[in-house]
Parts: structure tokens; C-alpha cells; sequence
């Protein structure tokens, strides 16, 4: 099983960007940890980030036809704002989403506080940093697992 895990804009600002949000480690630590987790789990990850929206929805497109698995996504403010990428996932169903936040949009602004494209999606993690994103791993192998 191959899994996908797409970011969205200013998330290749991680360790620089609102570090008291973030937190001071990259993108690439975060790769780092999902690729141990994937190893861990037995699955393979494949990432893409981009800062436009229809590279985004251009790459779920491909990788759904291309035969993926399912989609680990953190569209970053896109989150709150597309109705384009909740169609994009909507698209390629019934392949599975996850959707991760590092920090918890509940308690952020109040315009973070609602997620368009989490509806496209058969869960959401909020606020639990990187360790979100192992756990959404985790779910989405969890199928893989079980057939074992």
C-alpha cells in the first residue's frame, strides 16, 4: 500500500513559520518521521507540497489514478477556504483521507476554526503536532493490517 501525503501553502515554511505555533523543526524532519512510521507499518509514503491550489488538486487526481491508497492532507489555509480540494477528494472516493492540523484549529482564529475540506475526509486530527501525522498513518493502515 503506497500513501500520499499532501501539504498545502506556507507549510514549507515549517521551522521558520509562527514557531511558537509550529514549532522550530522542517518540513523535512516531518518527512523524516513519517517515513520511519511508514517503514514501521510496512507502507510506503509519497509527499507533494504546494503553495497552489490546482497543483494540489492536480497531483490527488494523478496519484488516485496512478493507483494510491489513500491521502494524508494538510491543506493549510486552504483548509478553511476550498471548496475546490473538498471536491478533489470527493473525486477520487472511495479513497480514503485523513486530514491533519499541527496545531488545534478550534482554538485558533475564528476563521481557522471550520474546515471545508475535512467533509471529504473519514476523520480529522487537530493539535497534536507531527505525532498527528504518524496517527493518521496509523488509520489509514490500519485496513492493510487487519487482512494480515
Amino acid at each position: 500500500m503506497k500513501i500520499a501525503v499532501l501539504h498545502g501553502p506556507n507549510l514549507n515554511r515549517l521551522g521558520r513559520r509562527e514557531p511558537h505555533i509550529y514549532g522550530t523543526a522542517t518540513l523535512k524532519d516531518l518527512e523524516r518521521l513519517i517515513r520511519a512510521e511508514a517503514k514501521r507499518l510496512g507502507v510506503r509514503v509519497v509527499f507533494f507540497q504546494s503553495n497552489h491550489e490546482g497543483a494540489l488538486i492536480d497531483r490527488i487526481h494523478a496519484l488516485a489514478d496512478a493507483g494510491i491508497g489513500g491521502f494524508i492532507v494538510n491543506f493549510g489555509a486552504y483548509s478553511h477556504t476550498s471548496i475546490a480540494l473538498h471536491d478533489a477528494l470527493k473525486s477520487v472516493a472511495p479513497l480514503p483521507a485523513v486530514e491533519v492540523h499541527l496545531s488545534d484549529i478550534k482554538k485558533r482564529e475564528p476563521f481557522r476554526r471550520r474546515s471545508m475540506t475535512a467533509r471529504a475526509c473519514v476523520t480529522m486530527i487537530s493539535g497534536q503536532g507531527f505525532a498527528g501525522y504518524a496517527a493518521a498513518l496509523q488509520l489509514l493502515a490500519k485496513p492493510l493490517s487487519s487482512t494480515r
